[in-house]
């Protein structure tokens, strides 16, 4: 069984013991920081499988935090869920444009919130298991297991759920998926989204690889073009 470890970063003592707490309860391990600059020291250095991101904090807020975390090519893999108060859509926008798999509002009971980190975590190993496999669409190239992207032989590093959605669409090419079909495999019925949740995605994978890769059928869905 995989000894999780999860990063906790939020500068208010009493939320980081409060979730601390709950969390070695599940017997994950734990490891905690209360502002955004030591937040990446501590994750460099225990590589969590998930970190837990406040958005207002001193220093640099959350949303700057992701953005650095996600630039970090030793934490491609790291999923970043924001656990805040803030559940404004365009604060919700900011943490999906800066990388984030996840947004979760508080407050949440600790059964409920148990529940998402460990559908979080689950879909996030079953994805790993599955990796090793290269597929080469001529100027576009995806290697499964190191989360890597490379077009027209520039290597493009993706966040998680981003990767995950380019790789759903190119497993089958031409093929439409509808938007359920999208929030189910990449997000999981268990783990609740927002309606401009993909959208953000599929802009930002068209900003990294073009828009010819990418078609939107409206009222539909989305397809890949090899």
């Amino acid at each position: 069984m995989i000894n999780h470890r999860i990063l906790i970063v939020d500068d208010e003592p009493d939320i980081l013991e409060f979730l601390s707490y709950n969390l070695k309860k599940e017997n994950y391990e734990v490891f905690v920081s209360s502002d955004g600059f030591e937040a990446i020291e501590v994750a460099l250095k225990a590589r969590p499988h998930l970190i837990l991101l406040d958005v207002m904090m001193p220093g640099i807020d959350g949303i700057e935090t992701c953005g650095k975390l996600r630039s970090l090519p030793e934490l491609q893999g790291v999923i970043i869920a924001f656990l805040t108060a803030r559940n404004e859509d365009y604060s919700q926008i900011a943490g999906f444009e800066a990388g984030a798999d996840d947004y979760i509002a508080k407050p949440i009971k600790p059964k409920v919130l148990m529940s998402r980190i460990k559908a979080l975590l689950k879909r996030s190993h079953s994805t790993g298991e599955s990796a090793g496999a290269i597929t080469d669409y001529g100027s576009l190239i995806i290697d499964r297991e190191k989360y890597l992207v490379i077009k027209d032989g520039r290597e493009i590093s993706l966040p998680r759920k981003e990767f995950e959605l380019l790789n759903l669409l190119a497993s089958k090419p031409g093929r439409v998926y509808t938007r359920e079909e999208i929030f189910d495999a990449v997000w999981g019925n268990d783990i609740v989204v927002g309606d401009r949740t993909i959208d953000v995605h599929i802009r930002k994978l068209r900003e990294k690889l073009g828009d010819q890769h990418i078609n939107t059928i409206k009222g539909i869905g989305y397809k890949f073009i090899d």
